[in-house]
């Protein structure tokens, strides 16, 4: 009988050496898997779960990655842009009202004045741009021969009765707060003869805010050695130059039928320092030179200027500098006057003959324009 050969692919039997004998199963009980890594898979012991996979972790991490995206868009809002600009909002405010956040009750003693009619701007402007004033300019400002546009005394007594409030008015002003009294005489009480941009300051949980504002033409306001408004006799509010705003602006607050947002100014500063303010008097319909920090005691009768009405030029607000940093609000703008000053005030108006002066007033160091007299009339 024949034998067939074994198939090729199956093996007759264990192969020789040392590795060779009978297979038996290992000796003592089969390895546990490892705590927590879940059930085996049957065949044997399954792979360990992965850590992210379990629910209590898959929990606690969405929790933890929501709460960052909440804190991040917290944070990215912010608290109010006060008067960084960024909010696109401006606040109008009317002459004879106090508006929100007062520093104090008023201490404007008349905002009568009429308004004045700028002339048109040099060059174009943006949405985003201001016409620039010269703070020297005569007949910028208006008020009433021999009378105080605003009680400085009275401001000084309101602050002096608050210390809080005067150390965040002297905050915006950028002096100590023992000096407030010092630098408040030192200002000038005049009347707005435009409607005027700003950095206004209100007085809020012992701080001082800022919100970018209009102030109607004929607003009592206390100017500076440079024609600049630092303070609005109405709320006793401190001032500083307006910061540039970001897209469309959005106007709140009071309105007036003769505000024109073309027609807004911003006070530049004069490049010298003003001793006398040529100011109108329109109650008397007629030009007051008024000395620097004085109430109106010294007034005299001058020469109406040459040219009665401010001349504009394009002015951009700027972002706040570090030259302007006395509080996270305020902000400066360089000066952007389109004409050079002079030491002396212009020469009459020899179309219309002025009255006599009192005095001789012709030697102030005002800032004045020296283009040619307009044909616009007298305002």
């Amino acid at each position: 009988m024949s034998v067939e050969p074994p198939s090729s692919d199956r093996p007759t039997g264990p192969p020789s050496g040392p590795l060779s004998g009978p297979a038996q199963p290992p000796s003592g009980p089969p390895s546990q898997p490892p705590s927590g890594g879940g059930t085996p898979e049957p065949g044997g012991p399954g792979p360990r779960r992965p850590w992210w996979r379990s629910a209590p972790r898959i929990a606690a991490i969405t929790a933890v990655v929501v709460a960052a995206v909440v804190l991040a868009v917290v944070l990215s809002r912010g608290d109010g842009d006060g008067g960084t600009g960024q909010s696109g909002e401006v606040f109008l405010q009317a002459a004879d009202k106090p508006g929100p956040d007062p520093f104090t009750d008023s201490t404007a003693n008349d905002s009568s004045a009429p308004p004045a009619t700028p002339s048109p701007p040099t060059g174009s402007t943006s949405s985003n741009e201001l016409r620039g004033v010269d703070g020297g300019a005569p007949g910028l400002y208006g008020g009433t021969r021999n009378t105080s546009a605003c009680d400085v005394e009275k401001q000084v007594d309101y602050l002096r009765s608050a210390p809080d409030k005067n150390k965040a008015f002297a905050s915006v002003a950028r002096v100590d707060a023992a000096d407030v009294p010092a630098y408040l005489r030192s200002l000038t009480p005049v009347q707005l003869r435009l409607d005027t941009r700003v950095t206004n300051h209100g007085y809020v949980d012992g701080a001082a805010t800022s919100y970018q504002a209009v102030l109607q033409a004929g607003t009592a306001v206390l100017v500076d050695e440079r024609g600049e408004p630092r303070v609005r006799c109405a709320c006793g509010n401190p001032l500083t130059q307006p910061v540039a705003q970001q897209g469309t602006l959005r106007r709140t607050g009071d309105s007036w039928p003769s505000y024109r947002s073309s027609d807004v100014v911003v006070v530049t500063p004069s490049q010298t320092i003003i001793n006398v303010f040529v100011i109108y008097d329109a109650a008397g319909d007629e030009w007051v030179a008024r000395h620097r920090g004085d109430d109106g005691d010294k007034d005299r009768r001058t020469h109406r200027p040459a040219k009665p009405t401010p001349s504009v030029s394009a002015s951009t607000p700027t972002t706040p500098t570090t030259a302007e940093t006395s509080t996270p609000e305020t902000g400066t703008s360089e000066p952007t006057t389109s004409e050079p000053p002079t030491t002396e005030p212009e020469t009459p108006d020899t179309s219309t003959p002025p009255p006599p002066p009192e005095e001789d007033t012709t030697t102030t160091s005002q800032s004045a324009p020296t283009e040619a007299a307009p044909s616009s009339p007298e305002l």
